[in-house]
């Protein structure tokens, strides 16, 4: 896994500059063909990286602004390790419009991916109430009560559909907008999973009934703690989570 891969993007592909953000992969600025674009170099498993690689596709053909995997010379869409996607220009949402539009946005990607199949090695909220792993989750290093507070929020969103979730999008940073559209990047925490959960969002741009916010806010609060144990900020989201 290294950088050398880049070459069968072409002679002239070239790295640029490191870009912010990345906190699992090694992501630059690259041009391609003499267009800018972005490189990605992780450790993703291949199946891993063919599932997002057809998401995204699949997303794009949907009329869903994504950074589309742009493939080497020979047509692969990702090699070692790197995949290198579309650029997308904008800025983050600053605005409670903004982030209604981020919003709907979020819900063509759940709309056009029901029935879509779990990212291989992922689980999601409610799988997890019965199995203790998966993924970057591993509740058998949480405390015993940390872990039944978790599970007590997943399970009240037991029988509710699924679809793809972006997994993050309440970062500012993972959003690209311009006047006429906008663009979700960083598709890392992307899985199968209860659809409201994208949809915490500042403002409540997701318009959620009060009871729904409380149920899929607990559900989220509960994931990322679970993702994150035990940095700071995962004991600051388990606070969220209410005792049972």
């Amino acid at each position: 896994m290294s950088w050398d891969a880049l070459a069968n993007w072409g002679p002239d592909a070239t790295r640029l500059e490191r870009l912010t953000g990345g906190t699992v992969n090694d992501i630059w600025s690259v041009r391609i063909g003499g267009r800018l674009a972005v490189g990605r170099l992780g450790t993703r498993s291949d199946a891993d990286l063919s599932w997002e690689a057809e998401l995204l596709q699949h997303l794009d053909q949907s009329g869903v602004a994504v950074p589309v995997p742009i493939p080497t010379t020979d047509g692969r869409l990702f090699v070692g390790g790197l995949t290198v996607m579309a650029y997308m220009e904008g800025g983050p949402p600053r605005t409670a419009a903004d982030w209604r539009r981020v919003a709907e946005t979020l819900r063509d990607v759940h709309r056009h991916t029901a029935g879509w199949p779990q990212r291989p090695g992922w689980k999601s909220s409610t799988d997890l109430l019965h199995t203790d792993t998966g993924t970057r989750i591993n509740l058998n290093v949480m405390p015993v009560e940390a872990v039944t507070r978790c599970r007590a929020a997943w399970a009240r969103l037991a029988g509710r559909p699924t679809s793809v979730v972006h997994g993050n999008p309440a970062n500012g940073g993972n959003i690209r907008m311009t006047g006429d559209r906008v663009a979700l990047i960083d598709w890392d925490e992307a899985h199968v999973d209860v659809p409201e959960l994208d949809l915490v969002l500042p403002h409540n741009a997701g318009d959620l009934d009060p009871a729904t916010l409380d149920i899929v806010g607990q559900a989220s609060s509960a994931w990322e703690a679970a993702i994150c144990w035990k940095d700071d900020y995962a004991v600051r989201r388990l606070a969220e989570v209410r005792p049972v």
